[in-house]
């Protein structure tokens, strides 16, 4: 998909910037790197977690932000020179920055790290205004109640 040009189908939606953004966001990360490992899980109808493998990163060395519907978690050790000499080094503690794309109206709810992963717990919250709602047909009725309103108002 990288190699397709889109801009004939951005040329068809207008006002809807946000996806031709997520579009260009998602070929941009289709070679997205393997590091860390991480898993989101489904926690209830409008709840989420996600949880990345951050062994050998600590509290400090880990910033979580949020900004345009997308949620960067990115890790950066400090060089350190150690006098320490490994014969095997299979802990990577690599600087990385990891992207979640987020829907609109989720945000974070809580973060905590314990025993080397990271856990960034979501919750998806509708406005009023969005939320479904069940209209009562009323036909003769609503015109009746509004009449019966423009005559008290026209009365006072």
């Amino acid at each position: 998909m990288a190699g397709q040009d889109l801009s004939p189908l951005y040329r068809t939606l207008v006002g809807f910037d946000r996806i031709s953004s997520l579009i260009d966001q998602a070929t941009r990360l289709d070679g997205a790197p393997g590091y860390p490992p991480f898993n989101i899980e489904q926690t209830d109808e409008n709840a989420f977690r996600i949880e990345l493998a951050v062994a050998g990163f600590g509290e400090d060395d880990l910033t979580i932000e949020y900004k345009q519907n997308m949620l960067v978690v990115t890790g950066a050790k400090a060089p350190v020179q150690e006098s320490r000499r490994y014969v095997h080094r299979g802990i990577a503690e690599r600087n990385f920055e990891r992207r979640f794309g987020l829907a609109d109206h989720v945000r974070v709810a809580d973060a905590r790290l314990e025993h080397g992963l990271l856990t960034i717990d979501l919750v998806r919250e509708l406005p009023e205004a969005l939320k479904s709602r069940k209209i009562e047909i009323g036909g003769a009725k609503v015109r009746a109640k509004s009449r019966v309103a423009a005559n008290d108002e026209a009365a006072a």
